[in-house]
């Protein structure tokens, strides 16, 4: 019913994800197209079945007619939203008038976390003239300008995704009293209302999931409503980061005859306490230097990648779903992941006492998320142990075929170059990564650089393998080999 407004990030012709820059908005026009234009949008619901169908049919040609019939139908018996808007409609008055979505009704004698369905009668209110509140949304008939729908407003989501609520169950809204007397806050916040929206249940049924690529821009929509509600926060209560106490605002002003401070804006400062602002980024990067200045430079550096094959992954997503489809089921199950091996280096000491640790965690173009961690040891580790910890061989099938199934489906880079020379890690005919590298008998270390692995030539006692590419069967040997230090993960490391 509303329009999706961003920048969409396209990287390459397979894109699993869905990515925006930018802000993120919505907007909704008319109830009623312009004389001689064609309906678009909320307009679509007010024509004849039979046009419905046919002009949602033109719009998108590969859909199924028997299918945009069966849910336009369905939309009308049970949408609230369509279902007042064509009642006010059928019962305007002559004149102009507004249509106006508050944005504070709530049903009667129902608490406000139960979330459910608003009635009909208290969806919209038809009114000839009367003042609106600052977030409530008013819908004229004709010749209005495109209004942009509040993050904060109770009727964002179900105007914009009438798929994923059909009965136009409300959105997220500021001052939802929280039900546990315990918490902290009084409120419930964004992140708290779809961290609970998005959860799976046993026996409830939580049919957002079931969308694929509607419910990715689902969740980054509402990521994004979550940090414009941090970022009003911050400019509405944090008073004392504005820009103008600042120095440089002051002197863009003085040194330049050609700035008008009335053109300049009001300037407001993230504190660190904002996830990735400049200042955030900051205080973590000397964080993790203090452990610099105190223990040395770290001894081991350990990458963590996602597996989207992971049992974990694979036995929670619906039918006919890929990993893809389910970026909050991976986003679990990682940090169950992470946090697992976390205890195994700090606490486990399978590397032996350490010291502290440091990570980050970022996602890759794939959409899997990906760990870089920097690990302090008691013991610094010694040139002949690296082959103890780091592996660039691929093991033994006959003495450890669950370690040799591990590498050879999760360890094997690429193959790119002739034999694939689509890979993205190709860049100007050469790979990137420096693959197939260079056979060498003894690991080899040096003061200021990664140590060189040993990878074994086949002449040498090292093994081979045989894998598929592109359909089509090649034997594999250590030169294609990542190094790997934990394999009981099942993922790139």
């Amino acid at each position: 019913m509303t329009s999706f407004g961003a920048k969409e990030i396209r990287e390459g012709n397979f894109m699993p994800t869905f990515k925006v820059q930018g802000q993120v908005y919505n907007l909704i026009g008319n109830l009623l197209p312009a004389e001689g234009a064609q309906p678009e949008f909320l307009q679509i619901y007010f024509l004849s079945h039979a046009d419905q169908v046919s002009l949602r049919s033109n719009l998108n040609p590969i859909l199924q007619i028997e299918l945009i019939e069966v849910l336009q139908t369905y939309l009308h018996d049970h949408n609230t939203y369509i279902q007042s808007f064509k009642y006010n409609l059928e019962n305007r008055p002559p004149n102009d008038f507004k249509l106006i979505i508050h944005a504070d009704v709530k049903p009667p004698n129902e608490h406000r976390g139960r979330y459910n369905a608003p009635i009909e009668d208290e969806v919209a209110v038809l009114l000839i003239d009367e003042d609106k509140g600052p977030r409530d949304i008013v819908l004229i008939a004709r010749n209005g300008k495109l209004q942009r729908v509040s993050e904060i407003h109770r009727s964002y989501d179900p105007l914009q995704y009438p798929l994923l609520f059909p009965f136009g169950n409300d959105g997220y809204c500021i001052n939802i009293p929280q039900q546990n007397t315990a918490a902290r806050s009084k409120t419930v916040s964004c992140m708290q209302f779809y961290a609970f929206r998005l959860m799976v249940r046993i026996n409830d049924c939580n049919s957002i999931h079931y969308f694929k690529g509607l419910f990715n821009q689902y969740c980054v929509d509402m990521a994004a409503k979550m940090i414009s509600e941090r970022l009003d926060f911050i400019k509405r209560k944090k008073k004392k980061l504005r820009a103008e106490e600042y120095i440089h605002l002051r002197d863009a002003v003085v040194n330049d005859k050609n700035i008008n401070a009335s053109n300049i804006g009001q300037h407001v400062i993230l504190p660190s306490s904002f996830t990735g602002s400049p200042r955030y980024m900051n205080e973590k990067s000397q964080d993790a230097m203090t452990y610099v200045r105190k223990f040395g430079r770290p001894d081991l550096f350990i990458t963590f990648t996602c597996n989207s094959e992971w049992p974990e992954i694979k036995m929670e997503l619906l039918p006919d779903q890929h990993s893809y489809d389910r970026h909050d089921l991976v986003s679990r199950v990682y940090h169950l992941k992470l946090k697992k091996m976390i205890v195994l280096l700090m606490k486990k000491n399978i590397f032996g006492p350490s010291k502290a640790i440091v990570y980050s965690v970022d996602w890759q173009k794939s959409g899997l998320p990906h760990a870089h961690v920097l690990l302090w040891l008691a013991n610094k580790v010694q040139p002949d142990s690296i082959d103890a910890i780091i592996s660039a061989e691929i093991p033994d099938r006959q003495q450890d075929p669950i370690l040799y199934n591990i590498v050879i489906k999760n360890m094997i880079h690429g193959p790119c170059g002739f034999h694939n020379p689509a890979s993205p890690c190709i860049k100007g005919n050469i790979c990137s990564k420096k693959y197939p590298r260079n056979f060498i008998s003894e690991t080899q270390t040096g003061d200021d650089v990664y140590p060189t692995y040993r990878r074994r030539s086949p002449d040498n006692g090292g093994n081979t393998a045989i894998i598929r590419v592109k359909g089509t069967e090649m034997s594999v040997d250590n030169s294609w080999v990542v190094s790997s230090a934990i394999t009981n993960f099942q993922c790139t490391h």
